[in-house]
């Protein structure tokens, strides 16, 4: 999804897995950016070397593609697809490169971020704002033979950028607030998560093809519905249902096709249909166009459906002779999926219950007011066209009841506009045709323009009317989708479940233009009882009946209050909140506020299943986060004890083992043994001291407690000093110490530095074989004092190097700390950070052996290339 993930790191990870199992692998070209963990994965890895072009006075280093072709290996490892060759390179984009590479049977690796996509470029510029100048074609990416995705999430990535792991600090902080965004990383790891599932996706599909498997591919049975606003349209979602059970419980869907023209009944009964799959099990979508079997063929090729059901009511004889019905549109459509159509029973014939609609005296006046407006047009045509048929003697009258007629059309609808043009049609007949005030027509030729006046008038109304029926509905259709995404934004900035109650209550009550209120479990998710916790515009008071309906929706999880079939004498109607693992709570809206089916009921119920997840995220969340405390705290207790008990106890033992001897026979015993004796009391003590002292160590980082006592230091002193409070351990082995005779003061803590460099330095003493030497050394760059211990012991895993600075992390093979806590570089590394440096390990450094821990400080000042 972006730089800095990881790519080449786990790239070259795997490789040298692969490599471990003996395959042939070599890396062509590899970018480590600085970043010495990355580097430290080349050791032991074949690299080729680069080819230099010449370009504006400079030396380019790019990739041999014809030393990789000589070389011929296994696996070949390549950087950056999507990097642009030097000018005078064999091929311009890199991507060229491997595709010569794949052509001469070598398998390759490379690495790609997601915005370097073609097809994604006007997305991520959308996304980030910056147009990428570097791309993949689509095609090249579909070839390959697996994709794997580099994920982490945003808040790591840039926690990794401020660590310095990504870029230097100037460049990092300029990242964080432009493209490392929170946003901005998450949208492309959508977009990367995604492509990656297409080209699955893609990958499956080209198998079936090559097997000559003919789409939809039945890789499951996957059922689609058709519902209207017809009786049939309950007894359609249930045969849905019988399918998916007999085909082993095979995803089903209950599509309805987008038509402005339905009636309030018509509405009404989808409304339960839908409501009736949902509650099935089915998966309900609506699908948008004005030709029916194309929108609904799209949908079956889009989804892979393998069967489709329909119904087939009394379509007239008229319908049926010409194969208009939609059952025979689509067995005539259909390809590669069955058609089920279900025939109208006589159960069916009116008996669907649905619930009533009420409509108001208002209401029934406004669908009448289309009609009677484009009567009104009619008149106003006629009204012009009297005094221009009496003025002027040849005049197309017709024209000016065609305007009525589109008029009426583009204002109130289709059906108002065919009511025009028939009134328009009989009016011109009565008015301007010969014979005149009767509807007789006097000359075939005035049949014939009539006939035509008639036909257009109908055609040019129908389309006015479509066009604005299409018009209002993706208007609504806009308005909804910006309220459930304005809704979705404000549900995902709440923190808590109250305040995603409140924004959950004002978002209800907005659309649906009507009081809303919110309860929620006292004793949160899945709690026993309700209490009210918002309310809009303002929080209402609950009386009894109200209450009990809401107390029932929350029980059983069903709608409950007025025009429902519980409890519908209460002035609310409730229904559940039901999220991912269960209800989250109950919203309530006033009564007689969302007529059923309607566009506003849609909406309140996408806003409260929104709602519903958002109040359920936000309960988990909390819960999350007590659970994640709780485990840590578990965690670091349980390992502090398993440390205490066996860690603490060994030296104990050594401890009082030895007072017991000297004790009980120390008259008796040798001047040599009581010697041996007390220096084994001295060095278990020792010992213990340091254990206790670790573990008081961490207890103050992990609390919180230190106390930061900064001073302009000599970083010389501190590793001296470091390096006399270890020297008595040292026994067999050397510790050199490499020093210049300048140094750069730090800002730093003494005392804690010294104590992390010691922590480091026994660790070093403790995995050094006897007779090596471990090496102290300081030197300084520009921006930084950087200290540099180094042993000759068997070195770290290279699994194991990022994890080495973890708590009680110990290293497997034996060592005379093998039964230590574990806490030292752990330590080492929050003293260092606490002093605002940075700490590493990289291994093995020759030989295959050996470790070098880095430690860097930041200077106040940057020094001057010139006085390095």
């Amino acid at each position: 999804m972006s730089p800095g993930v990881g790519k080449t790191y786990e790239m070259l990870r795997a490789a040298r897995r692969r490599k471990a199992e003996g395959l042939d692998v070599v890396v062509g070209l590899v970018e480590t950016h600085g970043r010495k963990e990355t580097a430290a994965l080349l050791r032991g890895l074949e690299v080729l070397a680069r080819n230099p072009i010449e370009y504006r006075g400079r030396t380019l280093l790019e990739f041999d593609i014809d030393g990789a072709l000589t070389r011929r290996p296994d696996l070949l490892l390549v950087d950056e697809y999507a990097h642009s060759n030097a000018p005078g390179s064999r091929h311009p984009k890199r991507w060229q490169d491997v595709d010569e590479i794949l052509k001469a049977g070598i398998d390759v690796w490379t690495t790609l971020n997601v915005q370097h996509l073609e097809s994604l470029s006007d997305v991520v510029l959308r996304i980030t704002g910056v147009r990428q100048r570097e791309a993949v074609p689509d095609v090249a990416l579909s070839r390959a033979d697996d994709i794997e995705v580099v994920d982490i999430t945003p808040d790591e990535l840039r926690g990794r950028l401020a660590d310095g792991k990504v870029y230097v600090p100037e460049t990092a902080r300029v990242a964080a607030d432009n493209f490392f965004k929170v946003e901005t990383l998450t949208a492309l790891r959508e977009l990367a998560l995604r492509r990656a599932a297409q080209t699955v996706d893609d990958q499956l599909l080209v198998h079936l093809r090559e097997q000559g498997t003919a789409g939809p591919w039945a890789v499951n049975e996957r059922i689609l519905v058709l519902v209207g606003g017809d009786a049939m349209a309950q007894s359609l979602v249930r045969t849905g249902r019988r399918m998916s059970d007999m085909m082993m419980d095979a995803p089903w869907t209950v599509a309805t096709v987008d038509r402005a023209a339905r009636s309030a009944e018509g509405d009404a009964r989808l409304s339960a249909a839908l409501k009736l799959a949902e509650q099935l099990g089915a998966r309900t979508v609506t699908l948008s166009g004005e030709d029916v079997v194309r929108a609904v063929m799209d949908h079956v090729q889009r989804n892979h459906v393998t069967q489709v059901v329909t119904g087939k009511g009394r379509d007239s004889r008229l319908r049926d002779l010409f194969g208009r019905s939609l059952a025979a549109e689509l067995l005539r459509s259909a390809k590669g999926a069955a058609i089920h159509i279900v025939t109208e029973g006589v159960e069916s014939k009116g008996s669907d219950p649905v619930t009533p609609v009420k409509v108001g005296l208002a209401k029934r006046l406004g669908g009448w007011r289309g009609y009677l407006d484009g009567a009104v047009f009619v008149g106003l045509a006629t009204a012009a066209a009297v005094p221009l048929d009496r003025g002027f003697e040849r005049v197309d009258l017709g024209v000016i009841y065609m305007a009525a007629v589109v008029a009426a059309g583009a204002l109130r609808g289709s059906r108002p506009a065919l009511v025009a043009a028939t009134l328009a049609f009989l009016t011109y007949n009565f008015l301007f045709l010969h014979p005149r005030y009767s509807l007789a027509i006097g000359s075939p030729t005035d049949v014939l323009t009539l006939l035509v006046f008639w036909g257009v008038a109908l055609l040019t109304g129908a389309l006015a009317g479509r066009m604005r029926e299409q018009a209002l509905a993706t208007k609504r259709r806009a308005s909804a989708v910006s309220a459930l995404l304005g809704a979705s934004q404000a549900l995902a900035a709440a923190d808590d479940r109250i305040q995603t109650a409140r924004i959950l209550a004002e978002q209800t009550a907005e659309s649906a233009g009507a009081r809303a209120v919110v309860l929620l479990p006292t004793t949160g998710l899945g709690g026993d009882d309700l209490t009210i916790a918002a309310g809009a515009p303002d929080t209402p008071t609950l009386g009894a009946a109200p209450m009990a309906a809401a107390r029932w929706a929350w029980e059983h999880g069903e709608p409950a209050g007025f025009g429902t079939g519980t409890l519908p004498q209460s002035s609310w109607t409730f229904r559940p909140l039901q999220g991912v693992r269960g209800r989250s709570g109950v919203a309530g809206i006033e009564a007689e506020a969302l007529a059923p089916g309607s566009d506003e009921e849609r909406l309140a119920l996408a806003l409260l299943d929104q709602g519903a997840v958002a109040i359920e995220r936000a309960e988990l969340a909390g819960q999350a986060l007590e659970t994640e405390t709780l485990r840590r705290a578990d965690r670091f207790r349980g390992a502090l004890m398993n440390s205490v008990s066996h860690d603490l106890r060994t030296p104990l033992s050594t401890v009082l083992g030895s007072a017991t001897t000297l004790i009980d026979f120390g008259e008796t015993l040798k001047p040599a043994v009581r010697a041996d004796l007390l220096l084994s009391i001295r060095e278990e003590a020792e010992r213990l001291n340091r254990y206790v002292g670790d573990l008081l160590d961490m207890t103050r980082l992990e609390g919180g407690g230190l106390n930061i006592k900064a001073d302009w230091t000599d970083v010389r002193d501190v590793l001296n000093a470091a390096a006399e409070r270890v020297s008595r351990r040292l026994q067999a082995r050397d510790l050199t110490r490499d020093f210049p005779s300048e140094l750069s003061l730090v800002m730093v803590d003494q005392g804690l530095l010294e104590q992390a460099v010691v922590n480091i330095l026994e660790n070093a003493i403790a995995y050094s074989p006897d007779g090596s030497t471990i090496e102290l050394a300081a030197y300084e760059d520009r921006g930084s004092v950087v200290i540099s211990i180094e042993d000759q012991g068997k070195g770290i895993p290279t699994e194991e190097l990022e994890r080495v600075f973890d708590k009680f992390r110990r290293m497997e093979q034996p060592s005379d700390r093998s039964n230590g806590a574990g806490l030292g570089l752990a330590i080492s590394k929050g003293f260092v950070e606490a002093n605002g440096g940075r700490i590493a390990a990289a291994s093995p450094i020759a030989d295959g052996k050996g470790t070098r821990v880095l430690i860097s400080l930041p200077k106040a000042i940057a020094t001057h290339p010139n006085l390095l």
